[in-house]
């Protein structure tokens, strides 16, 4: 976009309490053109978990923006993330999503490679005639720009100008481990998932994951039935979830991250109905008392710009990548610890199944009202939304006791009851997206 201006979409200003974003930021084709090139093929993109290629010559195929790349596991163990096209005409060579494959062999011509990415063939050399300069040339997969793990989680990036790992997960790193140290034998991702599209802008499932003030109007049909079953009503014993209104005087806040992270977090009013409750005496014997009452709270992670992690009344693990300015591809799993007993992995199952399944009587609720958004920001009035400032005059710099407990320094933090339903944990994402389309840099 020529002359671009990041103040007509974006009004940060703490000192007088502002913060708006215009309509455009979701429906303008320029802005969606800058965010794949510097956010989605220019940093950190949560790509898949390493417990998806546990064999060797595993390979595990994703997006990264709109290019596709290939995630594979050597004969040594060793994990490798390439570009899924063939160095010949560019083919993909990889289709389906997963799979086990010692050689990756293109359809059309049949140039093969290995699990590491060498180029072992090209069909019929003796009898091409090739000249020495072709020969001379590296005909191997092209690696991605960077490829990292933390713990189990793969991250890659299409650019080499990208921050360490570690360093860019930051204080999100201490609400992963509260995640991943769930299992004693590590976690896994219950065989299953949603996958779907709906057709609105990225940042729609952005928001909504750090989002509770939309609970007791959109989810309205889910708490008349947690109602009915709190009542006798219902023959429905394998699921527990507490009243949305019964959460409104429990203890909640947020914090938002540098690099565009945030998390929004709650008490439980029923711990007891947690998954993981039934694991809790030997949880806090292995990650002590503090860090087991974390784990006991309702936690919503959002790693900017394509990963949330959701521990409510069930573990999820949730991947976005957008297709157009209008269109959205979600990946919803339920994650597990690794030989979880039969008791708390049914409950698990059941309670993703009822609020966080494609069929579930959450998630339907939600892509509709994404959808809604879209349409009604399409009317193309000129205009400010003003879903930015619940919350703002609780807002502090830095941390709180919540955040020492956890000892974090966030950039902001709040701390009160569920009831504020804030909506300032939004901020994180866009000033992370704000700095990325103005091109500054750390």
């Amino acid at each position: 976009m020529r002359n671009f201006d990041i103040n007509a979409y974006i009004r940060d200003d703490p000192k007088s309490n502002t913060f708006e974003m215009h309509r455009d930021v979701f429906r303008d084709p320029g802005l969606f053109e800058m965010e794949m090139r510097s956010i989605f093929e220019g940093g950190w993109v949560f790509v898949c978990l390493e417990s998806q290629l546990p064999e060797p010559f595993d390979f595990h195929c994703t997006r990264i923006g709109r290019r596709p790349v290939m995630v594979t596991r050597d004969g040594e163990g060793g994990l490798h993330c390439f570009h899924n096209t063939c160095r010949h005409r560019g083919a993909t060579l990889r289709q389906s999503e997963c799979g086990n494959s010692q050689f990756h062999v293109c359809d059309y011509h049949g140039w093969a490679y290995d699990s590491k990415g060498q180029n072992i063939d090209i069909k019929d050399q003796e009898a091409a005639h090739y000249p020495e300069s072709f020969k001379s040339k590296d005909h191997d997969l092209l690696p991605v720009a960077r490829f990292a793990a933390y713990r189990d989680l793969l991250f890659a990036s299409l650019s080499p100008d990208v921050l360490p790992l570690e360093e860019y997960l930051g204080d999100a790193r201490v609400f992963i481990d509260l995640v991943l140290d769930q299992g004693s034998e590590g976690m896994e991702l219950v065989p299953g998932r949603s996958r779907y599209t709906y057709d609105a802008n990225w940042k729609f499932q952005l928001d909504n994951g750090v989002d509770a003030y939309h609970l007791t109007s959109t989810h309205r049909s889910f708490a008349k039935v947690v109602q009915r079953r709190t009542a006798g009503e219902s023959e429905n014993k394998q699921v527990k979830s507490p009243d949305f209104k019964s959460r409104f005087a429990m203890d909640a806040g947020m914090f938002t991250l540098e690099n565009g992270h945030a998390l929004l977090w709650a008490d439980h009013p029923t711990p007891e109905d947690q998954p993981v409750y039934g694991a809790i005496d030997a949880l806090r014997r292995k990650v002590g008392p503090v860090r087991a009452k974390w784990m006991l709270r309702q936690r919503n992670l959002t790693i900017f710009p394509n990963l949330q992690l959701a521990d409510t009344s069930s573990l999820i693990l949730r991947t976005f990548t957008p297709l157009a300015v209008d269109r959205t591809e979600m990946n919803l799993f339920c994650l597990a610890p690794v030989g979880e007993a039969d008791a708390p992995r049914s409950k698990r199952i059941r309670q993703h199944e009822d609020f966080f399944n494609v069929s579930g009587l959450a998630t339907p609720d939600d892509t509709a009202c994404y959808e809604n958004c879209q349409a009604g920001l399409d009317s193309g009035v000129d205009d400010w939304l003003q879903c930015f400032e619940r919350g703002m005059m609780l807002i502090r710099d830095g941390g709180n006791p919540a955040a020492d407990e956890l000892k974090i320094n966030p950039r902001n933090s709040l701390y009160s009851t569920y009831g504020v339903q804030n909506e300032v944990c939004y901020h994180a994402a866009y000033r992370e997206w704000a700095r990325r389309l103005s091109g500054v840099a750390k």
